[in-house]
């Protein structure tokens, strides 16, 4: 089966916590897990040293093995130095808008040139 070191969540309604785990892909987000290798708390302060804890040597060794992070965790990982940030994604095609939206947005820019030309 395919590793992932991916976040498991914990903590209470509207007070997130995460564990930072190797798993099984198919294995649940919260369920099963091979090991925990770190925690990431997004209520601390940016700067706060406790927000990410990492165990580098376990997360160098689950990357050589093969587990592929998830795009959080690859951040995490890099700012720790053991390996490249990921690339920015681009926005999805589904939230853009739909082709009347773009034709009106497309005229109205005509327009503004036209009259600023004027």
């Amino acid at each position: 089966m395919s590793l992932k070191i991916r976040l498991a969540r914990g903590g209470a309604k509207k007070r997130p916590f995460y564990r930072i785990v190797v798993a099984e892909s198919h294995f649940a987000r919260d369920g099963k897990f091979v090991e925990k290798i770190g925690t990431y708390n997004p209520m601390l302060q940016k700067d706060d040293p406790n927000r990410v804890v990492l165990d580098t040597e376990r997360a160098q060794h689950w990357l050589k093995v093969g587990a592929t992070p998830s795009d959080r965790v690859a951040l995490f990982l890099a700012r720790a130095g053991l390996g490249e940030a990921p690339k920015h994604r681009e926005q999805p095609k589904q939230s853009q808008p739909k082709a009347k939206a773009q034709e009106r947005a497309k005229a109205a820019a005509e327009a503004a040139a036209k009259a600023a030309e004027a």
